[in-house]
């Protein structure tokens, strides 16, 4: 079933309150579902924001607390659910977005690889070691969270995988929103596949976050977005797009990577 409709929820985070993110986050997630959605997108560390000093009390394993209420609220609501949290393993926290299923939990967790310095990530949180795709209905998808947008390598390991989407959620600033909007195009012509961007919007220490959230196909083109103000952007996408657009221009038949080791 090539066809399916997104929503991408594009929040106002209240850094350091969960309670009150979670109760936004619920709210959305029923919305999407009266709405038809099949999969619905939060944004980066939705759960928390950027008050990462407080990490660690956050923080939650993947089989209880937060991640335990998204699971259960994935299967109450029969959607999909991505967008990144703080998760505790081991010693240490991670980045992460897990890919909550409504029949069977989390199908997987990608962790984000590469940590923002000018944010201080890396004074709280560990480094994902791992790309991720997973098998979804209407394709594979493959993930990244925020900074790893200016990476094109770890895309294009998405590319070679066969993702048909790849999902970015993001605490993207306002300073850079035309960074965000020609990245995100980049890595769909690129990699020719349908790319969902979900950024938030707020302030956070000085830092505007700059929404825009949006969805684009394989061919590069705009399907949606968002304006800057919290809101369920939805749309309907066929991921049968994606095998036109590769049999149309072939790429991944013309890489030479023996020339550029990739």
């Amino acid at each position: 079933m090539p066809a399916f409709t997104v929503c991408v929820a594009q929040m106002n985070i209240k850094d350091g309150d969960p309670r009150k993110n979670w109760a936004t986050m619920q709210a959305l997630t029923e919305e999407a579902a009266r709405r038809g959605a099949e999969l619905v997108v939060f944004p980066e560390l939705w759960d928390s924001g950027y008050m990462l000093e407080k990490a660690k009390e956050f923080a939650s394993p993947l089989a209880s607390g937060l991640f335990a209420q998204v699971a259960a609220l994935a299967r109450t609501q029969k959607l999909f659910i991505l967008g990144s949290m703080l998760e505790k393993r081991g010693v240490g926290v991670y980045n992460s977005m897990a890919i909550f299923s409504p029949q069977a939990g989390i199908l997987g967790v990608y962790r984000k690889v590469h940590l923002f310095e000018p944010m201080g990530e890396s004074q709280y949180l560990l480094a994902g070691e791992a790309p991720l795709s997973v098998d979804l209905p209407w394709g594979t998808l493959g993930c990244a969270i925020c900074y790893d947008l200016r990476f094109p390598e770890l895309f294009r390991r998405y590319f070679i995988d066969g993702a048909k989407l790849i999902v970015v959620p993001a605490e993207w600033p306002q300073a850079r929103i035309q960074h965000w909007r020609a990245l995100l195009q980049a890595r769909a012509i690129e990699n020719q596949a349908f790319v969902i961007g979900c950024n938030r919007v707020g302030e956070y220490n000085g830092t505007r976050f700059g929404g825009h959230s949006m969805i684009i196909d394989p061919w590069g083109e705009l399907v949606a977005e968002a304006g800057s103000e919290e809101m369920l952007l939805t749309v309907r996408i066929n991921t049968d797009l994606v095998s036109e657009v590769q049999q149309r221009l072939p790429v991944l038949n013309d890489r030479r990577p023996d020339v550029y080791g990739l």
